[in-house]
C-alpha cells in the first residue's frame, strides 16, 4: 500500500470537520470504483490478529522472567536490561517504517513484521544463551515496531472515514492480548508439562495466523478509496514533511512518550507496590490484570469519542485526572482502596489509544500519517525508557514507594499539557 495519499479524506459522524483547506482528490479516468466490502473486512480482520500481536512478546516473557532467568542462567541486571529493550526496539526500529512502507507498500510491511515475530517467539525459548535469547528477542520487537507505527497508516487509507472506529477496533485487539498473554501465560504453561520454554512458544502460533490475511492482502491490486494506483505499488516519495518544526507533532511525541512512562512503570512496578503494602501476590497480580482489562471496553470507546471532537484536549484532562487519583491513593491507602487505585490507574491507561488515534487525526494525507506516526512513536519511546529504571533506583536509595509515587503523580502533568497541545484542531501540514 503506498503512503502517498493526499486527498482529504470523506467526512462524516467519525471524522471531524477540518478548518483548513486541503487539496480536492484527482479523478482518473477509467479509475477503479474501489475496495469490495469483503477486502475492507479482510483488512479489518488483518488489523485486529496485528493488534493481538503487538503486546504477548512482552508480557508472556513478564510472567516467566523468574524461570527464564533460572533456565538461562541469567544474572538479575541482565534482566533489567531484559525489561527494558522493548521501548528501546520500538523507538530504533520504529524510524524504518515509513521508508520501508514507500518501498514495500505498508501491507507488506505488516506481513512481514507479524513473520518476524513469530519467528523470534519460535527461536527464542530454544536457542539455549543470553545473547541468542535477546537477539530473538529484538526480532520479535522489530517487527512489533514497524507495524506499531503502520497501524493508523492503514486505518487512514482505507477507512478514512471512519478512523476512530477502526482505531478503537484494533486498539482494544490491542489490549486483549496484553490481557490475554499476561492472564494466560503461567496456566498454559502447567497444562503443557511446566517447560517454560513451551509456555513461551505458544504464542508464535497467534503470529502466524496473522500472517495469513496480510498474504492476501500483498498480493491484492485494488486501489484503496479515492485512489486509482494499486495497494502494492511502489509510493513515489511525496515532498519531504519538515515534521521536526511541528509543535503538534512534537507535543504528539511527548504525550506519546509519557503514557508510555506510566505503563511501563505499572506493569513493572503496581504488583510490587501493592505486595509491599502487605496484598498478596494472587490478589497483586490480579489487581494489575484488572487494570490492563480496563484497555479493553475503553480503547473502543474512547477512540470513537475523540474523533468526534475538534479537539481531543478534554479527554486528556479526564485520562491524566484518573492517573493523579490513582497514584494519590497508591501514596495514601495502597491496600485500603486497592481495587479503586486499579481501576483509575486502568482508566489512565487508555491515553494509548487516544494518542494513536490523534495520530491519524493530526495529518491529512497518508505520507503524513506515516511520518507523524514514526516520529511521534519512535521519539516517545525513547523519552519512556528512563522512566522504570528510575523508578526502581528510587526505590532501591530510599527504601520506600514514597518517592516513587510521587515521581509517577507528577509525570502526569507534562503528559496533560503536552496531550492539550496535541489535541488542538490543526494539522502537521499546516505548520511543517
Amino acid at each position: 500500500m503506498p503512503d502517498d495519499e493526499t486527498q482529504t479524506p470523506t467526512l462524516n459522524r467519525d471524522t471531524p470537520a477540518r478548518t483548513s483547506h486541503a487539496p480536492r482528490a484527482r479523478s482518473f479516468p477509467g479509475a477503479a470504483e474501489g475496495p469490495s466490502p469483503w477486502l475492507l473486512r479482510l483488512i479489518a480482520v488483518g488489523l485486529v490478529l496485528a493488534a493481538l500481536n503487538l503486546r504477548p512478546a512482552i508480557t508472556s516473557l513478564g510472567a516467566l522472567l523468574e524461570e527464564v532467568r533460572e533456565g538461562l542462567h541469567m544474572s538479575g541486571s541482565v534482566a533489567g536490561v531484559l525489561t527494558s529493550v522493548p521501548p528501546l526496539c520500538f523507538a530504533v526500529f520504529g524510524v524504518m517504517a515509513p521508508r520501508l512502507a514507500r518501498r514495500f507498500g505498508a501491507g507488506a510491511v505488516v506481513c512481514a513484521g507479524m513473520a518476524a515475530i513469530a519467528v523470534g517467539l519460535v527461536v527464542r525459548p530454544y536457542i539455549g544463551s543470553t545473547a541468542g535469547f535477546l537477539a530473538a528477542s529484538a526480532l520479535a520487537l522489530m517487527g512489533i515496531a514497524v507495524s506499531n507505527i503502520l497501524m493508523p497508516v492503514i486505518v487512514k487509507r482505507w477507512f478514512p472515514d471512519r478512523v476512530g472506529t477502526m482505531t478503537g477496533l484494533y486498539s482494544m485487539a490491542l489490549a486483549l492480548g496484553t490481557a490475554l498473554a499476561a492472564a494466560l501465560t503461567v496456566p498454559v504453561t502447567g497444562a503443557l508439562g511446566g517447560n517454560w520454554q513451551t509456555g513461551l512458544v505458544v504464542w508464535a502460533v497467534l503470529a502466524v495466523v496473522a500472517v495469513l490475511p496480510w498474504i492476501v492482502l500483498v498480493r491484492d491490486r485494488t486501489p484503496a478509496p479515492g485512489r486509482s494506483e494499486p495497494v502494492a505499488a511502489n509510493a513515489a516519495e511525496a515532498p519531504a514533511l519538515k515534521i521536526t518544526r511541528s509543535r503538534t507533532a512534537w507535543g504528539l511525541a511527548c504525550f506519546f512518550g509519557l503514557q508510555a512512562t506510566a505503563a511501563y512503570i505499572t506493569m513493572g512496578w503496581m504488583p510490587q507496590i501493592f505486595r509491599d503494602a502487605g496484598v498478596s501476590a494472587g490478589t497483586a497480580g490480579l489487581l494489575l490484570a484488572v487494570t490492563m482489562a480496563m484497555g479493553v471496553p475503553l480503547a473502543f470507546v474512547i477512540p470513537r469519542v475523540a474523533s468526534r471532537l475538534r479537539n481531543q484536549g478534554p479527554i486528556v484532562v479526564v485520562l491524566g485526572l484518573c492517573g493523579l487519583i490513582g497514584y494519590s491513593g497508591l501514596y495514601l491507602a495502597p491496600a485500603a482502596g486497592a481495587w479503586a487505585w486499579a481501576l483509575l490507574l486502568g482508566v489512565a491507561n487508555c491515553a494509548f489509544p487516544l494518542a494513536l488515534t490523534m495520530i491519524g487525526m493530526r495529518a491529512r494525507s497518508g505520507a503524513g500519517v506515516v511520518r507523524l506516526s514514526a516520529f511521534a512513536q519512535s521519539t516517545g519511546y525513547l523519552l519512556s525508557i528512563p522512566g522504570p529504571l528510575l523508578v526502581g533506583v528510587l526505590y532501591q536509595h530510599s527504601g520506600g514507594w514514597g518517592l516513587p509515587i510521587a515521581l509517577m503523580a507528577g509525570l502526569m502533568i507534562p503528559q496533560m499539557v503536552a496531550g492539550i497541545l496535541a489535541g488542538r484542531d490543526r494539522t502537521i501540514e499546516d505548520e511543517c
